[in-house]
């Protein structure tokens, strides 16, 4: 028997269609609802379902005001408020292209990705680093204020059309911009069951910042187009506080990755009558983890498995639980298979976890990089680069990464954008990041170097910093003589990570 996972196709997304349409379609009976509450800051904000199609379909028409036509790219550069997911909404809803970025990115990086995309326009707040780019930039009170103009019809049209872009890092070091159809919220309808257990009486919060791809679908675009309300911490809400807001708010549903259910068991969890479950993603949730949270919340964490390219399609849910020591299943509805050299391989042998090129899901494509869009698939199959084995009951229990991409709280991080920056300062003459794990169930980055003197932790911190966004920044710095390379001159990343976490071990 193959590790091969095809129970029956989605239904087909309709069209003409729009994403943002989908996801506000249940505005009008739901007018009074409440659709998103910011909670923990000093001002509280509330918006409902009428309040937040009125802003979305302002802002449409604002943004066509400025003069863009369907099919331009709008890169937002925003923070953590709900003007994001107003702007993000407000462009798919006018026809245009949004990239929602991280406002952690430096200028540097964010005007290297912008240099891929050719924006027509740029949404900014204060304080957010912009690109170096002839682009327009449409400052915050004026995107404000496009939420009291009349309201722009929907763009309908072709559901496999682009609807949006997000970034993901690459092997090659350079983030590489991936393109989603309006019909990747549609193949979102089959994480309802096979994920989440979202019903139209959650309440859904969510530990990430609304410029996050894992908040965007999962804490905000999901729960809206089922009619739940969505919770989302204000800005500078630390992870400790967050037990308190489940509580508090009385949410149902909790997500967030795995390092803030770490972080969240350092001080006490008060109960939580009405947590039906927690939702992780981002990274591999540590099996003790998922005890330790159950053990001190009394709910089930619920883990899903995905990626950039197409969000998340292997899970465990409250219909199909699974153990903690496995990604969960195939959706309903998807068709996945553990891919070796001639195919998929026989149940229980290693595999590289691959989705079917048929998923509504899955990306278009990377923006201008056809040939890197074909070198990710093998015949029918989108491969993700993780490796997996595949148990009789569809079950697939995670192996590792195929090559030497890192995990950065959630975040993917290629290593030789990491390198790159750091091999800049003028006194290292060679580098190698790796993901080095520190205790049983945490890992961070590590760049390994070669210098001609001598470089304080400090001063190559502050280096990291101004060069990377925060979560790409190295958080030890290992000095060496060399480093290993292979017969062609190949980094040896993996031998360098086995030989520091050994040394630790026995130490």
């Amino acid at each position: 028997m193959l590790s091969l996972f095809d129970q029956g196709a989605p239904a087909p997304c309709p069209a003409p269609f729009n994403m943002a349409a989908h996801v506000l379609a249940r505005a009008g009976e739901l007018a009074d609802k409440t659709a998103l509450s910011v909670i923990g800051g000093a001002q509280p904000e509330s918006w409902t379902y009428a309040a937040l199609e009125t802003a979305v379909r302002g802002t449409a028409t604002g943004l066509l005001r400025e003069g863009l036509m369907p099919g331009d790219i709008v890169l937002i550069r925003l923070g953590n408020t709900a003007d994001f997911p107003i702007a993000y909404l407000g462009a798919i809803g006018a026809g245009l292209v949004p990239v929602p970025t991280s406002s952690q990115l430096t200028e540097r990086e964010i005007t290297a990705m912008s240099a891929d995309l050719a924006p027509k326009l740029i949404i900014a707040a204060p304080g957010i680093s912009l690109p170096d780019h002839s682009a327009p930039v449409l400052p915050l009170e004026r995107l404000r204020a496009f939420r009291d103009l009349p309201p722009a019809d929907f763009a309908l049209g072709d559901p496999n059309r682009p609807a949006y872009i997000i970034f993901t890092s690459g092997t090659s070091g350079r983030p590489r911009a991936v393109v989603h159809a309006h019909r990747a919220i549609w193949a979102r309808r089959m994480m309802w069951n096979g994920w989440y257990g979202l019903t139209e009486t959650d309440f859904l919060l969510h530990a990430g910042a609304f410029n996050w791809t894992y908040t965007l679908g999962t804490g905000l675009m999901d729960p809206w187009s089922v009619g739940a309300s969505a919770l989302i911490p204000a800005a500078g809400i630390a992870p400790t506080e967050l037990a308190r807001l489940l509580a508090e708010h009385e949410a149902t549903i909790f997500a967030a990755a795995p390092g803030v259910y770490r972080q969240m068991l350092r001080a006490p969890v008060p109960a939580l009558p009405k947590l039906r479950h927690g939702l992780s993603a981002g990274e591999k949730l540590p099996s003790e983890l998922a005890r330790g949270w159950e053990k001190a919340s009394g709910a089930p964490v619920y883990e899903a498995y995905g990626m950039s390219e197409c969000s998340t399609f292997v899970s465990a849910s409250p219909s199909a639980p699974a153990p903690v020591t496995t990604l969960g299943r195939p959706q309903p509805g998807r068709h996945v298979a553990l891919i070796g050299a001639e195919g998929p391989v026989p149940m229980g042998e290693p595999g590289v976890i691959a989705v079917h090129r048929s998923d509504p899901g899955l990306m278009l494509g990377y923006l201008g990089q056809p040939e890197e869009t074909a070198a990710r698939f093998q015949g029918e199959w989108f491969l993700t680069g993780d490796v997996g084995r595949m148990a009789d009951d569809f079950t697939i229990t995670y192996e590792g990464r195929a090559d030497d991409m890192m995990n950065a709280g959630g975040y993917r991080v290629s290593p030789v954008e990491v390198e790159d920056a750091m091999t800049a300062h003028p006194t290292i003459t060679d580098a190698a990041a790796c993901e080095l794990q520190v205790k049983a169930d945490t890992t961070v980055i590590g760049l390994f170097y070669v210098s001609s003197g001598d470089i304080t932790e400090e001063e190559l911190a502050a280096f990291a910093a101004e060069r990377l966004a925060r979560y790409k920044c190295p958080r030890l710095f290992l000095r060496r003589e060399s480093l290993p390379r292979g017969a062609n001159n190949k980094l040896l990343r993996r031998v360098l990570r086995e030989e520091w976490e050994a040394a630790s071990k026995s130490a």
